[in-house]
């Protein structure tokens, strides 16, 4: 398999500043993250009418497993420096284009899912509404990391 070169600048800038490291590559545990993205998603699908915050934290976990797993696929781990906008960056970097248009709302579930966790008093609450519009783009993130892994090198 060919070195995977988009997005090598940003990956090794990520590395460089230790918010991305690299590890043995693990298609065992890749794949093992993404069914637990999988299981993310069906709970946060059981839990969105009663409670829909749990719901949503479980959908962006979701969404960051099979991110991560993408790395884990390649050799690569965020840091606690990094921490999951690294992931985000690491997986940008390398799919987008053409496929940030799937990738971006992660970006923006992150956010909203850290305003519920850190300052909830200040955030509006999050609705069983919310949760099932982003279910959908949680979906497609671990389906993109799914087809993505087998054509993606080790770093």
């Amino acid at each position: 398999m060919n070195r995977w070169e988009q997005g090598r600048a940003t990956v090794d800038d990520l590395i460089q500043r230790r918010e991305v490291e690299r590890v043995p590559a693990s298609a065992e545990h890749a794949r093992a993250e993404l069914a637990q993205s999988r299981q993310h998603l069906a709970s946060a699908k059981l839990l969105l009418d009663v409670d829909p915050v749990g719901a949503y934290s479980l959908a962006y976990d979701a969404a960051r497993k099979a991110l991560a797993a993408v790395l884990m696929n390649q050799g690569l781990r965020a840091t606690s420096r990094g921490g999951h906008v690294a992931v985000y960056e690491t997986v940008k970097a390398q799919l987008d284009p053409p496929l940030g248009g799937v990738l971006r709302p992660f970006s923006r579930m992150r956010i909203r899912r850290n305003e519920s966790e850190y300052r909830s008093a200040e955030a509006p609450a999050i609705t069983p509404e919310e949760v099932s519009g982003d279910l959908p783009k949680a979906q497609a993130i671990i389906d993109l990391a799914e087809k993505a892994m087998p054509h993606m090198s080790r770093y």
